[in-house]
């Protein structure tokens, strides 16, 4: 049942909607239908008691013989006549009080007129009572006129009636039986379409105002989504509803703090990096001094690491709020010259099969993006083999090198700063723990992801996807760099 629900706030009110549509248009149908039942009662009421003050008008002053040749050449299908001695209605107790006081109401109307008592009550349809030899046929060359008569005089044939049985002082019964107009249904075919003409325009017009209304909350969904990828993005409009406009504002505020907390801190880490230069510049000058070589070359090696890591840092401080423009890159370009500065990488293919690639971003932060997994895949993989590959949309780079991999257990860890898995990635072999810090963190700024899997074969499986740049006419199909 939960799954036929919606799950979006337009859903529900739409719904919503439509149910409360559905129930005021139900309950409408049903006053409407109470009150014309109400109101066709009464009609019937009036109909009844015109008739009868015109036969007892024409009859009041005849004797027995002639009312009954009176009632005989009146009565036709449309109220059915009969004087007698005994009233047609036996019990003198009416069904209900609307009954009784219609009753009251005759003898009091009709008494100047010789009325002593009146009987009335409703009766289950009965045609030959009615009329005589059944309903109409319908004439198939009729014309639209005479078959809705032809219709309608059916429809009183099946219909309930109304009995009144009037005693006259002299004893004798008048007794009418006049049919009810027959009560029409409140949907019919030629009705029906309206309805749902009008749940169509009232049910489009809402989805149109829900899109409306709901756009703006599509747009703090979007921008709340690319907060963590992109802190310098434009601010949210702050305009439209009140509730709209204080959600933007807080966005806003939220979106600004966080810039300028992340700033400090990289302006921080960058400065202590940038910092370190001086004195490790002045040690390198002393270390020149040193006439052992042994500990000559220990501290080297040392100031090396030092070196190493302030780069790093500073690398990472300056991707994270790159001013680069973002261009079209030719990724196949970019990769093959890259590749092509380590041995242990291999690809395969013709040299001069280079499909185009392109992707919309910073050239400086990808080739920094790509360097840093080539080169992790050539330092602690021993040998990789790359690929390139792409689909409707995005376009995938996977390095699959024959190193040892990386524990199930730190997969995830090993993208955040500082992180090294020392089984595998040790310090001697070089590396400061940012190189895929700064890789994932380009990929999601670009709208992509870097992931790492190991291998059933053994090594380790990474993987860089990124969104292709909407060109027309970029072949599909899969390469080897």
């Amino acid at each position: 049942m939960r799954r036929l629900l919606p799950r979006s706030l337009p859903g529900w009110v739409l719904l919503i909607l439509i149910s409360g549509l559905l129930a005021s248009q139900a309950a409408t149908l049903l006053i409407a239908s109470r009150e014309r039942l109400a109101s066709e009662k009464i009609v019937e009421f009036f109909r009844l008691d015109d008739r009868a003050t015109s036969f007892v008008k024409l009859m009041s002053g005849a004797s027995p013989a002639e009312r009954k040749e009176m009632a005989a050449s009146l009565s036709n299908s449309a109220y059915a006549l009969d004087v007698s001695d005994t009233p047609q209605i036996a019990h003198p107790i009416p069904a209900d009080e609307a009954l009784a006081e219609f009753e009251d109401l005759l003898v009091g109307r009709l008494a100047s007129y010789g009325v002593t008592d009146a009987r009335v009550k409703r009766e289950g349809a009965d045609g030959s009572d009615i009329s005589t030899g059944g309903p109409p046929q319908a004439d198939p060359d009729a014309g639209a006129v005479e078959r809705g008569l032809q219709s309608l005089s059916s429809d009183f044939s099946r219909t309930d009636r109304l009995i009144a049985s009037i005693q006259f002082k002299d004893g004798q019964w008048l007794n009418i039986a006049l049919p009810m107009t027959p009560a029409s249904p409140v949907l019919t075919p030629s009705t029906l379409p309206w309805y749902g003409a009008t749940a169509a325009i009232v049910v489009g017009l809402s989805l149109w105002a829900l899109r409306r209304l709901t756009a703006p909350y599509r747009t703090i969904e979007n921008a709340v989504k690319l907060v963590g990828d992109d802190l310098r993005g434009p601010a949210l409009p702050e305009t439209g509803s009140s509730e709209y406009r204080s959600a933007a504002r807080a966005i806003n505020a939220m979106r600004a703090r966080l810039r300028e907390y992340v700033e400090d801190r990289e302006h921080l880490a960058a400065a202590l990096a940038h910092d370190l230069r001086t004195p490790i510049t002045r040690m390198r000058l002393r270390l020149e001094m040193l006439h052992d070589p042994e500990p000559k070359r220990m501290l080297s090696h040392d100031l090396e690491d030092i070196e190493l890591i302030a780069r790093s840092v500073i690398d990472y401080a300056k991707l994270e709020f790159n001013e680069e423009p973002s261009e079209m890159v030719d990724v196949w370009s970019m990769l093959d010259s890259i590749v092509d500065r380590y041995d242990q990488i291999s690809y395969e293919g013709p040299d001069h099969f280079s499909p185009k690639l392109v992707c919309h971003a910073k050239p400086t932060a990808l080739r920094r993006c790509l360097v840093n997994l080539i080169e992790n895949a050539a330092i602690y993989g021993e040998r990789a083999r790359v690929t390139l590959s792409r689909s409707e949309t995005h376009m995938t780079m996977t390095i699959l090198d024959e190193g040892p991999g990386i524990p199930e257990d730190k997969l995830a860890t090993v993208f955040r700063p500082f992180v090294r898995v020392e089984t595998s990635r040790n310090r001697e072999t070089g590396g400061s723990g940012l190189g895929l810090t700064i890789a994932q963190n380009f990929a999601r700024h670009a709208g992509g992801e870097v992931t790492l899997r190991n291998r059933a074969e053994g090594g380790l499986c990474t993987t860089l996807t990124l969104p292709l740049a909407k060109m027309a006419g970029q072949p599909g199909g899969s390469v080897a760099a």
